[in-house]
């Protein structure tokens, strides 16, 4: 596998002891997860794009998180709604601005 254009972290609440529980999880981080990686199939750009389930990044409050690498982007309080304005945003070269935080 050739390293990926973005990386796409999505907060699955994992905890340090391995359980899987928390606000994430709670407001759909599985349903977001696989709505990156159908879009990215639709799209064709597995090759371009990778996504990762994440253990907790201790922002609960803004939940459910998705951070974007190499950009450096942390959007907050997403939803499986957004996955198709996000990738379209990381396809132009643009920050999604109502879900930064």
């Amino acid at each position: 596998m050739e390293k990926p254009n973005h990386h796409i972290f999505v907060c699955g609440s994992a905890r340090l002891a391995g359980e899987n529980k928390g606000l994430c999880l709670r407001k759909g981080a599985v349903d977001i997860v696989q709505a990156f990686n159908e879009e990215i199939l639709d799209r064709e750009s597995d090759g371009e794009i990778m996504v990762t389930a994440t253990g907790c990044f201790g922002i609960c409050s803004k939940g459910p998180i998705v951070v974007i690498y190499p950009e450096g982007i942390w959007y907050g309080e997403v939803s499986d709604d957004d996955v198709v304005e996000i990738l379209d945003g990381l396809e132009r070269g643009e920050v999604i601005e109502r879900l930064v935080f």
